[in-house]
């Protein structure tokens, strides 16, 4: 009996230990089948929360783009209200005066202000001093960069001239570092000689017969009392002088597309820019109040044409006497009639210019107010000191001297 005990015992074990494996068998599936749900809840919910963030950074893009737009739309009515002013403005004073006296205009005088209203009113005042006179012919406007309530207020005092405002409601950034914001938001103050109108009438007819003339510039670089003599000579030359200049309505179409924001003086002296163009320039500067009147109408400036005028140039420095090595200030104080110093390169250049006290400055291979690597000025007047770059006569044509 006790072995027959012993026997059912061990099946209650077995049995038990089969229900204890089937039960620890079911519990383990059941567990991995929440492990799994649970993962699987994980997961989505990771997904959903990455798809919230994409949505919320959607959605900021999105108002982003609103307010950019809002923005835009802003300066656009801004912009559309300055146009819309501009043209009842032109209504008002351009036709009325085009009524009273019918007469092609030759240039628009564009002066570009920004924060100097005193400035401003100075450099009006010169302008219409000598303007009133061919107003139909040169329209003035002045262009406004900014929002200075003193300038517009000053601009539109006047009934002779047309206001533009330019509004830029974004914060200036320079391109490069170390630019100065003045440069992209900038007024000069410029005072105009009395003949400056038929400076640039009589220019403009040289531009429409010689298509290698860029622009017409009233400035000379080394214009100071000192280094001129005649006002009523004029030259060519290979470097933009800027400071009160003209240029032709399909130069300008050329070139406005990509006109920079800033420094466009130093842009407009690059070769890819000028492409071998050049500009005219005074002796005596055209953009300061001077004494002198020319009658520029009554000047044949054929002389200026580009296969003149290297010729005529050529023969001039041709029969200026040279003079070799150091102390080339005295030695040209000592020399009767005009004089040729040669340089060797650029610091040879400017160490020659630093001694007469000229612009030593040069701008993509080409010395401030070069015209085929010669710098011209008087030293003292009347006599002229040419100084002569190495390639100067092969690009003139000078073959023995």
């Amino acid at each position: 009996m006790t072995n027959k005990f012993l026997c059912d015992f061990r099946f209650l074990l077995l049995a038990a230990a089969v229900a204890f494996i089937y039960i620890q068998m079911r519990l383990f599936t059941t567990q991995s089948k929440y492990a799994d749900r649970l993962a699987n809840a994980v997961e989505a919910e990771t997904r959903c929360t990455s798809q919230m963030r994409k949505l919320i950074d959607q959605i900021s893009m999105q108002q982003s783009r609103i307010v950019d737009l809002e923005e835009d739309k802003k300066r656009q009515d801004e912009e559309y209200g300055q146009m819309k002013a501009l043209v009842q403005d032109l209504q008002l004073k351009g036709l009325q005066r085009r009524m009273n006296k019918i007469q092609t205009p030759v240039a628009a005088v564009v002066v570009m202000a920004c924060n100097r209203a005193d400035y401003l009113e100075r450099t009006i005042k010169s302008i219409l001093k000598y303007q009133n006179a061919v107003a139909s012919k040169f329209p003035l406007f002045v262009s406004q960069d900014g929002s200075d309530p003193q300038v517009r207020k000053k601009a539109l005092s006047y009934d002779q001239l047309t206001h533009m405002q330019h509004l830029d409601s974004k914060l200036v950034q320079t391109e490069r570092p170390g630019e100065l914001i003045a440069y992209y938001k900038i007024a000069h103050d410029m005072e105009i000689a009395p003949d400056f109108f038929d400076y640039f009438e009589a220019a403009a007819a040289l531009m429409e017969k010689d298509k290698t003339i860029m622009a017409v510039s009233s400035w000379n670089d080394n214009g100071q009392k000192q280094f001129v003599h005649d006002p009523e000579i004029l030259y060519r030359s290979d470097f933009f002088p800027g400071l009160g200049w003209m240029l032709t309505k399909p130069t300008w179409n050329e070139l406005s597309p990509k006109w920079p924001k800033a420094y466009w003086d130093d842009w407009l002296r690059l070769q890819e820019n000028h492409k071998g163009r050049q500009f005219i320039r005074p002796e005596v500067c055209r953009t300061y109040n001077f004494g002198e009147h020319v009658d520029w109408k009554s000047k044949d400036l054929s002389y200026l044409m580009e296969d003149k005028y290297i010729k005529l140039f050529a023969e001039i420095l041709k029969n200026a006497k040279p003079i070799n090595g150091a102390d080339a200030v005295l030695k040209a104080s000592n020399v009767q009639g005009d004089v040729r110093v040669h340089y060797e390169d650029q610091p040879d250049f400017e160490r020659i210019a630093r001694q007469f006290g000229v612009f030593q400055e040069w701008k993509d291979g080409v010395p401030r107010t070069a015209y085929k690597g010669v710098v011209v000025f008087r030293y003292p007047p009347p006599r002229r000191v040419f100084l002569v770059g190495p390639k100067s006569f092969e690009l003139l044509g000078i073959k023995s001297v």
